[in-house]
């Protein structure tokens, strides 16, 4: 099996026990080899996950994965928050958090440059609309971005007020 493979089967696993937990599945990752492996996964709810919730997903996930023999080896199981700064992994997460502050890096250079500070502005599709501090309005296939984070608006969080939403 690859590692993509088993992402994909721990992934459907995860999704199912996130639900029935309340909590959105973010992300799923493997590291390390196959005899010893760190099976991370990421999931998060709108007022932010307690050591609670990831200690329940952490138990009710574990259950399936050891009673199925899924994951190969030995491996250590780690549920976690994805953070203040999370990173942006699908079209769906571009468009909730439409009007926050991001960092993008591309794959290949769009007019001279890779790396992207702004605002998530829309989408369209699979197009990202984003407005880069530097270039202004671009638009960017989510399949020509390599990493895309959250960005702390410290400007908001000094004012106690909401991001800017245009």
């Amino acid at each position: 099996m690859t590692v993509e493979s088993l992402v994909e089967e721990i992934s459907a696993i995860a999704d199912g026990v996130a639900r029935d937990r309340k909590v959105e599945l973010v992300h799923v990752e493997i590291l390390g080899s196959k005899r010893d492996s760190v099976v991370r996964i990421f999931i998060d709810k709108p007022d932010g996950v307690t050591l609670d919730d990831c200690t329940n997903f952490s138990h009710a996930i574990e259950a399936v994965l050891d009673a199925h023999d899924i994951v190969p080896g030995t491996y250590t199981l780690e549920i976690s928050s994805p953070g203040i700064e999370r990173q942006l992994y699908s079209v769906a997460d571009f468009d909730r958090f439409r009007g926050e502050l991001a960092k993008l890096a591309l794959k290949a250079e769009l007019d001279g440059q890779k790396n992207f500070v702004g605002y998530i502005r829309g989408v369209e599709g699979t197009v990202i609309e984003f407005e880069d501090k530097a270039k202004g309005l671009v638009k960017i296939d989510h399949s020509e971005i390599k990493k895309a984070n959250l960005k702390i608006d410290l400007g908001k969080e000094l004012k106690g007020g909401k991001a800017r939403k245009k």
